[in-house]
């Protein structure tokens, strides 16, 4: 089978990566792809939301079987382009139509969906701009941290979370201005959850449904979690308080209510879930949903599975994912995100990566990569290149990423030295 993957990033190239390890593949393809997927995938120069090239190059190429890494396409509805089109409805589409990318599209209309099938969250409203006075007066009823959330895409930055009220009025009010354009047109003010997260993830055919392995990833800029949000900056896979006990509550209130609720709702689901979870006191509590897989969580989740991911793809398409007997390689998997120097906020592309080669311990995921006309491989994104190590704790996976962190060199380099302080 001849398949596409969508996307640029680390999720994308963990993808490539597990998929090219099939017998089942004849021809990998990503789109647009980077300098690692390059080395395993023959990359081709489409955006993800160009979908009328996709057609003509999944037509040409004879592609049976497409996975859609980022939310973007999902949201701007690329399965429902294939499915409406005669000549492509063949194809497999891992990931959800635009009805059912709204769980991510709107943070919205996923409190909604989650309050309506019973699932456990937390209370909150949505106020617009010309709601604002009565935003202010929510606010003063709430206890701190106040949490604010972006409705729509703000590619995992739109959430602001902050002690001050005062802060909290003015972050509502700069929202609403646009401080995160049309994401933030609509913002939810969401009860604060104590307790410490992590991310399941649930990956269904619109009928039956598999649950991958828990992980838990460190979102912001800073040691013990401190500064601003990034897309992440590491992952541990899996997370020793998800045990059997907790996995089991999990399954009975968050996963099987949502994925009845789906078919209740009647949204044509199939692809990902990405539950992001909050454990209080051993009680889980939905933060949000994904329509994807997570990054960095996908490069600790995916390589632990000794299953073979293209033949659990096509058994989704066949809608048969109940004949799927997922292994997991039991040791831990630890993934260190080295960064651009500056990032989250401006920082600088096109800085010449060396000693790539010499990683050895661990497999290297390019994030922000690109080869340049001298045949190098360079920085061209603010998340570079994630590290993932195996081990049989997490001391010993990450010992082994860290120690890729410090051989690849790139000017204003930057990774946590943190990962898992919290476990």
């Amino acid at each position: 089978m001849n398949v596409l993957v969508l996307g640029s990033g680390g999720r994308e190239h963990t993808f490539a990566w597990k998929i090219a390890q099939s017998p089942k593949l004849s021809k990998l393809f990503v789109a647009p792809g980077n300098a690692g997927t390059a080395a395993i995938a023959e990359n081709v120069n489409i955006g993800v939301t160009d979908f009328d090239a996709l057609a003509d190059f999944a037509l040409a190429q004879k592609i049976g079987l497409i996975v859609v890494g980022p939310e973007a396409p999902l949201v701007e509805g690329v399965a429902d382009y294939f499915a409406e089109r005669a000549d492509l409805s063949h194809i497999t589409i891992i990931g959800p139509k635009k009805a059912g990318a709204l769980l991510e599209g709107s943070k919205d209309f996923s409190k909604q969906f989650m309050l309506k099938h019973g699932v456990p969250t937390g209370a909150a409203e949505t106020f617009t701009l010309e709601q604002l006075e009565n935003g202010y007066a929510f606010l003063e009823k709430q206890t701190a941290p106040y949490v604010l959330k972006a409705d729509g895409l703000a590619a995992g930055k739109g959430v602001i979370i902050t002690e001050d009220l005062q802060e909290a009025k003015d972050s509502l009010k700069e929202m609403l201005e646009g401080k995160f354009g049309d994401a933030s047109s609509q913002v939810l003010i969401e009860q604060y959850l104590s307790g410490i997260e992590l991310s399941v993830f649930v990956l269904t055919d619109g009928e039956n449904y598999i649950t991958l392995p828990s992980a838990k990833d460190y979102k912001r800029i800073g040691e013990g979690d401190t500064g601003l949000n990034t897309g992440g900056m590491g992952a541990i896979s899996p997370v020793p308080f998800a045990d059997d006990a907790f996995m089991q509550k999990v399954d009975e209130r968050v996963v099987k209510p949502t994925v009845e609720g789906l078919k209740k709702d009647n949204l044509d689901y199939v692809g990902f879930i990405f539950i992001g979870l909050m454990n209080c006191d051993g009680e889980p509590y939905v933060i949000e949903y994904n329509v994807r897989m997570g990054d960095p969580e996908t490069e600790v989740v995916i390589p632990r599975l000794e299953s073979d991911l293209l033949e659990i793809f096509q058994l989704v398409g066949k809608k048969a994912l109940s004949e799927v007997k997922l292994e997991v390689k039991p040791e831990t998997a630890t993934t260190v995100m080295m960064v651009s120097g500056g990032y989250p906020e401006s920082y600088e592309k096109g800085k010449t990566m060396e000693s790539i080669e010499e990683v050895t311990d661990a497999i290297p995921f390019h994030a922000g990569t690109t080869i340049n006309n001298d045949g190098k491989v360079v920085t061209a994104g603010g998340r570079v290149i994630a590290l993932t190590a195996f081990g049989e704790d997490i001391q010993e996976a990450l010992k082994k990423s860290y120690k890729a962190a410090n051989t690849i060199q790139f000017d204003g380099q930057y990774f946590r030295t943190d990962i898992g302080f919290d476990l």
